[in-house]
């Protein structure tokens, strides 16, 4: 079984409203098992919503001030307890994660700054820190299109 960023599947779940649908990662996933996250929606996120980046403290700001740190982790937490048991119950393992890029829950080696000014650094959103730390691999979007190259 992989994991994967509903958006990236075509679920209008994205902070805008849209989706990342990736067609890619679609056939990878539909050749097995998968399920499709999304921790801020699973965290009581609403979407639309306003968009938030991770700060240098560990807090998850939007771009109003508003802290929603509470709602990713909880949103992470929940998704991971909602694949393990999926997993169980269809007796398949847990392989990887494709997740979406640069995102504040799924970014995966480099995510947005806090900043708000599109720059980025390296690190990982609390989605993708958590799997990580469970030993899942983790990969995004552009790891795809960078072996299509």
């Amino acid at each position: 079984m992989i994991i994967v960023s509903a958006c990236l599947m075509g679920w209008n779940c994205k902070y805008s409203g849209g989706s990342n649908k990736n067609e890619a990662v679609r056939e990878i996933a539909e050749k097995g098992y998968y399920a499709s996250v999304c921790p801020e929606v699973a965290g009581g996120l609403p979407v639309p919503r306003d968009p938030s980046e991770l700060q240098p403290d560990g807090r998850v700001l939007s771009n109003r001030g508003a802290d929603v740190t509470e709602a990713f982790r909880k949103g992470a937490e929940q998704e991971w307890l909602r694949v393990q048991e999926l997993a169980e119950e269809f007796e398949e393992p847990i392989e990887c994660a494709i997740l979406k890029a640069k995102s504040p829950s799924c970014g995966c080696g480099r995510i947005y700054d806090g900043t708000f000014t599109g720059t980025l650094i390296d690190g990982d959103g609390i989605f993708a820190a958590l799997l990580k730390e469970k030993g899942i691999p983790v990969y995004t979007e552009k790891d795809l299109e960078n072996k299509e190259k």
